[in-house]
């Protein structure tokens, strides 16, 4: 496994356990704006899991495309990508 998706999966790892203490923190009725707090905490994790896993495709699968010649439909595939995230 290379370094980017060791670091996105302790991301992911972190974040499953932020999820569970939020639906614990909703289990026990806790004050709405500490769980909201903690789910943007858990949305940014995987943010930056996504980010991790997206370097690692542009430094390894998009530039061995582009040396192949098959780099335009890897353009295509991260532009249609980014239009999913900006949403």
């Amino acid at each position: 496994m290379k370094e980017e998706q060791l670091k996105a999966l302790n991301l992911l790892k972190t974040a499953k356990g932020q999820v569970a203490g939020v639906i614990t923190m909703l289990e026990d009725d806790r004050y709405c704006v500490d769980v909201s707090t903690q789910i943007l905490a858990v949305q940014g994790l995987l943010k930056k899991a996504n980010l991790l896993i997206l370097e690692q495709h542009m430094n390894h699968c998009v530039k061995e495309a582009f040396v192949s010649g098959s780099g335009d439909e890897k353009v295509k595939e991260i532009m249609k990508l980014l239009e999913t995230y900006t949403k």
